[in-house]
């Protein structure tokens, strides 16, 4: 054979070797990848997933305390479950003895009220639960109105008068199939993936059932198993357009005949792996919600450049949103999330391009200033601490506060951990004594004092055993903040939306029309006369035009968002004319 021919053989032999190589190694590589991806997938929306099942069994949950608190009774249980629903809850349950007496809605759910111990579907679930003191769940079902269901039952105990534990029943919330997973899933499909999730059929059982799936094949896929109560789950996703890329290997072969196109095969593979490896490493460290580091990003590089400059000054820096969890309440995640991001875009703004900046999770944020001591840093996070910070709802601009706690490096801390340990204690400290505030680190100060903060201004006013509001001191513009459900209830207002269109947001216009000029006059003389509260008997207006006489008991305190603002208390005059008849009288 002539060398011209046997040196190009070789070679076309040796690049089909050498390509083989590369198309083997490539091919092994993507699926890698997209394993790792896929179960990253899996495991942060099968938690998700968990988390909304979770939330559901919270109901359950909220019942059983109500039980336990009230000698196993519930008093008003429709307002209660009426609260508690949600567009994914069919319907909430009460089963004292296991015999369901009480569903909310009824409507339409009356062959509901069932022996849940003695049927024959349910039974031997139901007396598992009981017997094993544990959370179970069943189904998927069909459900009369529409749709499929899975329902929670929580066993509740008691405790008789010789201490002596007993069973009562259980709290069930029958929950919606997929309604209770939707966003999730929602999210996985756009993604590109296909899923399935399923449970063990029951406690004793190794069998799992599918809950629900989406319509595409499953080819091995990955998985990401959690218990919810005694029972099993399994979420399972895996790609659309499968394990392998095709499409790559297609380009890597068609390339691998001549010398060139095969090194610009292989220049491609690596630039692309080279993008594919920044972009996971991006995402790892990156928060996705407000853009900046997340937690595991600020820690990491936090400790590189301390380690990189032992000898120099730095100061770190924790804080949060002041009642976050009112924001949510009131005006719903999504605003709540719009001040999350409102607040990583004040502090880009504010601090140098040198500052590290990062999000640790959920509405706490840190801060760590290189080159900075004690001295240089307070001026700089007080001034940030009193930037006005606000949120858009329907067009307004709400304001909002923060707590920030901070410390110096070295001269409380060896390290990085420690550091944020200090802030962290200094960042409570300032909670404990009123929040919307900066505390620097002291002596003395120990972290772990969280606990003693569990009380959020929505859990103290809607268990206040009273009606309560919150409206401006202003008397050209009393808007009006926020009103409890016990006012809600008092008044005949269904929710807070309702109580703010029919008054228009306005105090005044709680009032009966005819007393409107001399109950006004009446707080404000008080108020102007030096008085710190104020009483005033008026007629209160309720949601369906007609009045109740009540007793007003407000005070004007100074907020930082919103200026002067009223306090108020309502008192039905009847009730108190009832209950304290011999003052009255008098």
């Amino acid at each position: 054979m002539k060398k011209k021919t046997l040196v190009p053989l070789i070679i076309f032999l040796l690049g089909i070797c050498l390509v083989g190589l590369i198309v083997y190694k490539t091919d092994t590589h993507e699926k890698n990848q997209r394993h790792i991806l896929a179960q990253l997938n899996a495991t942060t929306y099968g938690e998700r997933i968990k988390n909304e099942i979770a939330d559901g069994i919270g109901i359950t949950d909220t019942l059983e305390q109500i039980l336990i608190s009230e000698n196993g009774e519930i008093h008003q249980f429709e307002t209660i479950a009426g609260n508690l629903m949600s567009d994914s809850i069919e319907s909430v349950q009460l089963a004292p003895n296991g015999v369901v007496t009480d569903i909310y809605p009824a409507e339409g759910n009356e062959a509901g009220k069932i022996d849940l111990l003695h049927d024959k579907d349910r039974g031997e679930i139901s007396c598992y639960a009981r017997d094993n003191h544990t959370v179970i769940t069943q189904g998927p079902f069909k459900l009369k109105q529409g749709g499929y269901g899975i329902a929670v039952r929580n066993p509740v105990y008691l405790t008789d008068s010789n201490n002596q534990e007993y069973f009562w029943g259980f709290t069930i919330v029958i929950l919606r199939v997929p309604d209770i997973f939707s966003d999730s899933l929602y999210a996985l499909s756009n993604f590109g993936y296909e899923y399935r999730i399923s449970k063990t059929a029951s406690p004793w059982s190794d069998t799992y059932k599918v809950v629900y799936q989406s319509d595409g094949q499953l080819t091995h896929p990955v998985s990401y198993d959690f218990k919810i109560g005694a029972e099993s789950w399994r979420f399972e996703v895996t790609p659309k357009s499968g394990w392998r890329n095709n499409t790559l290997i297609a380009v890597v072969t068609g390339f691998f005949l001549t010398v060139i196109l095969l090194l610009t095969v292989l220049t491609r593979v690596w630039l692309v792996s080279k993008e594919n490896k920044n972009r996971f490493q991006i995402l790892a460290h990156t928060d996705s919600l407000t853009g900046i580091n997340n937690r595991y990003g600020f820690d990491e590089a936090a400790e590189k450049i301390i380690a990189q400059n032992p000898k120099a000054h730095f100061v770190a820096a924790l804080f949060d949103i002041d009642d976050f969890k009112f924001i949510n309440d009131v005006y719903g995640h999504a605003y709540g999330d719009r001040a999350l991001k409102s607040l990583a875009e004040s502090m880009k703004a504010f601090f140098p391009p040198n500052v590290l900046l990062g999000r640790n999770g959920g509405d706490e944020f840190c801060i760590l200033l290189p080159d900075y001591t004690f001295e240089e840093a307070d001026a700089q996070l007080n001034q940030f601490t009193r930037l006005p910070k606000t949120f858009a709802y329907q067009g307004t601009e709400h304001h909002f506060s923060i707590s920030l706690g901070y410390a110096e490096y070295p001269a409380f801390a060896s390290n990085h951990s420690q550091l944020m340990r200090c802030a962290d204690a200094a960042l409570y400290e300032i909670k404990l004594h009123g929040k919307n505030g900066c505390m620097a680190y002291r002596e003395g100060l120990q972290s772990g004092v969280r606990k003693q903060l569990g009380f959020a201004l929505k859990d103290v006013s809607e268990h206040l055993p009273g009606a309560f509001i919150i409206y401006r001191a202003d008397k050209e513009d009393d808007e009006l903040f926020y009103a409890n459900q016990e006012f809600l209830h008092m008044a005949g207002y269904k929710d807070m939306d309702e109580l703010f269109r029919l008054t228009k947001k306005s105090f005044s216009n709680l009032i009966r029309e005819d007393e409107k000029k001399k109950i006004e006059a009446s707080i404000w003389k008080q108020i102007d006369n030096g008085n710190g509260n104020d009483y005033i008997h008026f007629h209160l207006r309720r949601a369906d035009g007609s009045y109740l006489s009540v007793l007003d008991h407000g005070r004007i305190v100074e907020s930082q968002q919103y200026g002067k603002v009223f306090y108020v208390l309502f008192m039905d005059w009847e009730d108190m004319k009832s209950h304290y008849s011999e003052k009255f009288s008098g």
